[in-house]
């Protein structure tokens, strides 16, 4: 009698791998969404949709506390399993801040000090860039404020970003007693020259998503404000091509005067993300429109080059930002999380130099020579 070696089962399987209990829409938590894929005309694709992953913690600008990296971790693998899914979109609530890094009050209060801790959770934060970066969907940043420190690494880890024109990007972790090592260091130098990754990761400065448009680490930046029905492109930074002294300040600030006008127009307006939605939107039926796999295969061949040096210098940096708990980060985070006693959120950066070069003992007595005093 002939075997049927064929048989199939059409039963499909779940290939999730964790269950939806790292999603909660309490703050802070991570929100996970499945909104209608739609076309020009609002129109819906049937059994189609995309994944829009939120971060949820409005109140400290979307930093991601332990149990949020889990649920970042958690979203990705379920869009990307997800046979319906056709693209995800990386976001957060509100309108202040897309994300800005890890929770500081966190990292003050429990990981500092405790290295292997923080190794830890080095281990999650990682799994959180390579849940992003391995993604077999299309993922989007749909930045809607500030994107900061660790939220600028883990948006830069997905494919596209469509910006808010009111945020503003850069480092932070020279100034607070880390490293950019989540992915910055890894990440800056393919979307920007070498000189300006060098000055936009160590500088602390911030720069304006025009700015960035103009250096090709953003998609679009697009208006948000809008007064009296019109829609207002950022009045804080300068939008025109103007060269000064042959210097170009397209996305640079405006000056004094330019400002206080800029911020009482705003105060009358409203921010409207109506437009920024309509251009994510946009680029998810883009993506509707192409063959899967084919989509996939291209953009794995562009992430290829952010995780070679990713993959290279991940499990270094873990160790190193885990023994720095011990050391630097445990001044710079407690400093941080002290500042509505004391007034200033950075240590003493001369007297911390000083005492260095007096080859002094880094302990308690160290310490208390450098952090600000209650107030």
């Amino acid at each position: 009698m002939a075997m049927n070696w064929l048989r199939r089962d059409d039963k499909l399987k779940n290939h999730q791998l964790l269950d939806d209990g790292h999603f909660r829409r309490e703050a802070p938590g991570v929100i996970y969404e499945e909104r209608p894929i739609v076309d020009a005309g609002g129109r819906e694709a049937e059994g189609l949709y995309s994944a829009w992953i939120w971060l949820n913690n409005p109140a400290q600008y979307n930093s991601y506390t332990t149990e949020m990296v889990k649920g970042v971790i958690a979203g990705f693998q379920k869009a990307s399993s997800d046979r319906r899914i056709v693209a995800v979109v990386f976001t957060a609530v509100g309108d202040k801040a897309f994300c800005t890094g890890g929770n500081t009050a966190e990292y003050a209060a429990y990981y500092s000090r405790r290295p292997n801790e923080y190794g830890e959770y080095m281990d999650l934060f990682n799994a959180m860039v390579d849940g992003i970066l391995n993604c077999k969907k299309p993922v989007i940043c749909r930045v809607n404020g500030m994107r900061v420190a660790g939220g600028q690494e883990i948006g830069m880890a997905t494919d596209l970003t469509i910006s808010s024109d009111l945020a503003v990007y850069g480092q932070a972790g020279p100034k607070h007693g880390s490293a950019p090592d989540g992915g910055s260091t890894d990440f800056l130098p393919w979307f920007l020259s070498l000189e300006d990754a060098m000055y936009n990761c160590i500088s602390c400065e911030t720069w304006s998503a025009y700015k960035m448009k103009a250096k090709g680490l953003i998609t679009a930046a697009v208006p948000v404000l809008k007064n009296d029905e019109r829609w207002i492109r950022n009045p804080l930074v300068r939008t025109d091509t103007y060269v000064a002294d042959g210097e170009i300040v397209y996305g640079e600030p405006v000056g004094k005067d330019q400002a206080i006008k800029a911020k009482e127009l705003m105060a009358q307006s409203q921010i409207d993300f109506e437009l920024l939605d309509k251009e994510v939107n946009a680029i998810i039926w883009k993506f509707t429109n192409l063959f899967p796999h084919c989509l996939m295969k291209s953009i794995d061949g562009i992430r290829a080059k952010k995780k070679f040096f990713w993959d290279q210098m991940k499990l270094a940096n873990r160790h190193w930002l885990a023994a720095n708990m011990n050391h630097e980060a445990w001044l710079g985070f407690n400093a941080f999380a002290s500042k509505k006693e004391t007034g200033k959120d950075v240590i003493d950066f001369v007297k911390y130099r000083q005492l260095v070069a007096q080859g002094a003992l880094f302990d308690d007595t160290f310490a208390e020579q450098v952090m600000a005093k209650p107030k």
